[in-house]
């Protein structure tokens, strides 16, 4: 028997009334048990692993955990075209309209499950059944939405209303395009005082570089203004994918190029926490996936170090 949210969160005493089958609002009404048949990893962040619109729960390498994730394009629609994207369908665009109910109710029943519930130990391995994160992210630029700002704050009363504390962060994952834009800054800020963190992508510090890996046209002073830009409003770091290129390392033209990006957010002072550097963990699903291959280890340890030579920390994901 399915039964409706109303039902699952109860009035009276605080307590939750959960039915024999789990199930959660979703698009076309709700999942049920067999859905949670499905063992979360990290190398399957399938946007659909709850059968909701808006919220996907995954293993994060990144956030060492259980990340709930908030896709604010299910449309797929994106402004940057990354050759490692691993979004099937990706088209150019921005995000649609958001379901502002919708997406409260779908937290509250992920968060009611993922706290209160079964899900931890249905859904995630033993050694990754601690909630990390709430990322803000999905299948194409967060922070093109229209109202960015209204979604942050009912992220953030949601949140509290479940007393989650310091320990799970509220992060935005972005390309950074549009922190010129006020309602996306009004959104920083108060993620700002709402333990919130931005992870702002930089692949590459050159020209050919950006317009062969991020598939846009723009130079390393776009990025340096964008990661500027947010670490002004919201603790930031800055997250980098490598791999190779039809089998072959990132050259020296292009490492050293990173390097001197950054050592320019050292001299100048950006408060920039550190560098999440990461490699392949999931296939693309673009057309450039032909042309990718992951790193060795032995290759991106050695990168991390040399961004830890510029006294920045580097969190390292293989």
């Amino acid at each position: 028997m399915l039964t409706t949210l109303a039902d699952v969160r109860a009035v009276g005493k605080g307590e939750i009334i959960r039915p024999a089958i789990p199930v959660c609002l979703c698009r076309k009404g709700f999942y049920s048990a067999r859905m949670a048949e499905k063992i979360l990893s990290t190398r399957n962040h399938d946007r659909d692993a709850v059968g909701m619109t808006y919220l996907y729960p995954v293993v994060s390498r990144r956030a060492g955990g259980v990340s709930i994730g908030i896709n604010l394009n299910p449309n797929s629609a994106c402004n940057w075209h990354c050759a490692y994207c691993q979004v099937p369908g990706l088209v150019r665009g921005t995000a649609p309209g958001i379901g502002l109910e919708q997406l409260k109710h779908e937290l509250t029943a992920m968060l009611d499950d993922v706290i209160d519930g079964s899900f931890m130990q249905e859904r995630v391995p033993e050694n990754c059944r601690k909630l990390c994160d709430i990322a803000i992210s999905g299948n194409g630029e967060p922070t093109s939405c229209s109202n960015f700002d209204e979604i942050v704050r009912l992220i953030v009363e949601v949140m509290q209303s479940f007393n989650l504390g310091d320990d799970v962060k509220l992060r935005l994952i972005t390309n950074g395009s549009y922190l010129h834009k006020p309602n996306v800054q009004a959104g920083l800020e108060l993620m700002s005082h709402s333990n919130g963190e931005v992870w702002v992508k930089v692949d590459s510090a050159t020209a050919e570089g950006i317009k062969r890996i991020n598939g846009i046209t723009a130079t390393s002073e776009l990025l340096f203004k964008q990661v500027k830009g947010a670490a002004k409003l919201c603790p930031t770091w800055i997250q980098t994918c490598m791999f190779t290129w039809d089998g072959s390392e990132p050259s020296d033209a292009e490492v050293n190029a990173y390097l001197v990006f950054l050592q320019r957010v050292k001299a100048e002072a950006v408060p920039v926490k550190g560098v999440l550097l990461y490699g392949l963990a999931r296939p693309s699903m673009q057309v450039e996936a032909k042309h990718l291959g992951a790193l060795t280890s032995g290759w991106m340890q050695s990168m991390a170090q040399q961004i830890e030579n510029v006294d920045f920390p580097a969190i390292l994901s293989l």
